[in-house]
């Protein structure tokens, strides 16, 4: 305690002599136009910055002494960007490589998930939780972690609430949470205790209103389950903090969302926004918060709001708009430099006063090593016969002219688009894979270790399409499962025994060979690569799939099919 003392004395007296000429600040940014975002204004202006904060609006420059100048030459000034919901595993990337995609974007801070990866993990998700917040607090981001809320025991997130940069609990499970399951009891009982925060995944296209109720009554922080203005106005209503997502979204949905807010007036105040889950190639073409922001610009809403709905909206909703979210004293020094404020363009960003990207390259990254968190595949797939990807009818109508079968599609789109049971031709006995007058390619989700009987689903997919050869990925929580895509079954159970081979890969095979393989070797849900080497890995999944008939658009096609998982799970089709 006297040593706190001593270190907030020491603190205070050096604020007090930077800003009386006594000590040298450490860098002043100058000729800014500089965003407030309390008063919604932009004024022209200079930023002091001491000890990785802003300690000074306007400094009388005859009075201080700086070690650093950077003149901003008229930019604008704003708050470092935040990502108020992120899977930070779920994109592929381990943090550092995260980094060097999403920082040159001009986001400083994320609010992060873990708990897919602390789920693969299983009995070792303690120990993968220290490996993957190891040295968090080098990374070139602000990190706040969440413990998992779902999908791991409870005994796993006692321990990981207690781990820095760990704030609170992360969502829920909603086929748990409404039946009264005793570990979420548990799980939100420490979390009150410890006064931290509560993820919420509300379930809006599962639950009835009644057990809607729950989640905010128990002090849940925050919504991000919302699809449409419906969804927004009843979130709201209820009293979330609304957090607008991004990453796993079709443009679709999306403008549906901003469009909602808009036409409905919706105050912006209520809003958050964020990924969730977003590619690597995502990042690199079109941009993170910088992209969001801008679309919410071009969809109508002012550009001052939409940039609040990625600063001081997130920062004020963790009541930590004391440390970031505005460009004001006392809080840290993360700034984003660019020349529009309806498109931004983060020409400079600074994190702890520190420059860390120019001209959406890293300046400073910094080197943690993940390669303790690599993990050896073990088979369960040894016994898969072909005959068990065969689609079995749900349905044969009376003349046995048609079937009645699955047709899947990406996640993206809206879970309402997820499935369909559709009828299709049937032609001496077997399904033709043909409906509304497209031909599509076939899918099967595979657990992985059976016990007793396998547990598969076989129907038709709309979002990769082969004329020939197969696709497999994994996914292993909470329970370890298999997707592959094809068009015969032999080929399609080659693949994916190909992919067993694996802690986790995604594979392209034809004529029982391998065409092309991205291994995803931290416990089956990051790889150990670069950006260049992820991105790269990804492309030649793509290219080898072009040979064999798909035209992709969009996401690269391994996390097309890594998204199914997300609604597969919540349609109960993993069980």
């Amino acid at each position: 305690m006297k040593q706190t003392e001593t270190n907030h004395l020491e603190k205070v007296r050096a604020i007090y002599d930077v800003l009386h000429g006594k000590k040298e600040a450490d860098l002043l940014l100058k000729n800014l136009n500089i965003l407030d975002v309390h008063g919604e204004t932009v004024y022209q202006g200079s930023l002091l910055i001491y000890d990785k904060r802003i300690v000074a609006l306007n400094p009388d420059e005859s009075l201080i002494r700086v070690k650093e100048v950077f003149d901003g030459k008229g930019l604008y000034a704003i708050p470092g960007l935040i990502d108020a919901h992120l899977h930070f595993e779920s994109q592929l990337a381990h943090p550092t490589a995260l980094a060097e995609a999403m920082v040159p974007c001009g986001t400083t801070t994320i609010f992060a998930e873990c708990l897919d990866l602390l789920s693969a993990a299983g009995e070792d998700g303690v120990r993968a939780a220290q490996n993957l917040f190891r040295d968090y607090d080098k990374l070139p981001y602000r990190l706040y972690a969440f413990a998992p809320g779902k999908k791991t025991a409870a005994w796993v997130t006692k321990e990981v609430l207690e781990m820095e940069p760990v704030i609170g609990l992360g969502e829920f499970e909603h086929f748990t949470y409404s039946k009264g399951d005793e570990d979420d009891f548990q799980k939100a009982a420490w979390v009150r205790e410890k006064g931290g925060f509560m993820n919420g995944h509300w379930g809006l296209t599962a639950l009835s209103d009644m057990t809607l109720n729950y989640l905010p009554a128990i002090g849940v922080s925050n919504n991000h389950d919302v699809w449409n203005g419906d969804d927004i106005e009843k979130s709201i209503r209820y009293g979330f903090p609304t957090q607008i997502k991004f990453g796993v979204g079709s443009s679709e949905v999306i403008k549906t969302l901003l469009r909602s807010i808009v036409d409905r007036k919706f105050p912006t105040e209520n809003f958050m926004l964020c990924t969730d889950n977003i590619s690597i190639e995502r990042l690199l073409k079109m941009g993170h918060m910088d992209w969001i922001i801008s679309l919410c610009a071009e969809m109508g809403i002012h550009p001052i709001k939409a940039i609040k709905m990625a600063t001081y909206n997130t920062a004020k909703s963790y009541h930590m708009d004391h440390l970031i979210g505005s460009l004001t004293p006392g809080r840290f020094a993360d700034i984003v430099l660019t020349d529009s404020l309806s498109k931004i363009t983060p020409l400079y960003v600074f994190k702890d006063g520190e420059l860390i990207a120019k001209d959406k390259k890293m300046v400073k990254n910094t080197e943690i090593d993940y390669s303790a968190m690599v993990t050896k595949g073990i088979s369960g797939l040894d016994d898969l016969a072909p005959e068990q990807l065969d689609i079995e009818p749900l349905e044969i109508s009376e003349d046995g002219t048609k079937a009645k079968v699955y047709l899947f599609d990406v996640y993206g789109r809206g879970h309402a688009k997820f499935y369909q049971e559709v009828w299709v031709p049937v032609k001496d006995g077997k399904i033709v894979p043909e409906y509304d007058g497209e031909t599509y390619s076939r899918l099967s989700v595979i657990r992985r270790y059976a016990d007793g009987k396998r547990h598969v689903v076989n129907g038709l997919f709309k979002g990769v399409f082969v004329e020939r050869g197969a696709v497999a990925t994994s996914w292993p929580a909470p329970i370890p499962y298999f997707v592959v895509v094809g068009q015969e079954s032999d080929e399609m159970a080659y693949c994916v025994k190909e992919a067993d081979k694996y802690s986790g890969a995604c594979i392209v095979t034809e004529n029982h060979t391998n065409k092309s393989v991205m291994p995803i070797e931290i416990y089956g849900m990051m790889t150990n690569m670069s950006v260049d080497e992820l991105t790269s890995s990804a492309s030649a999944i793509d290219a080898a799939l072009e040979e064999l008939g798909n035209q992709n658009e969009g996401e690269p096609v391994v996390n097309k099919l890594l998204s199914l998982f997300i609604s597969l799970h919540r349609f109960r089709f993993m069980e």
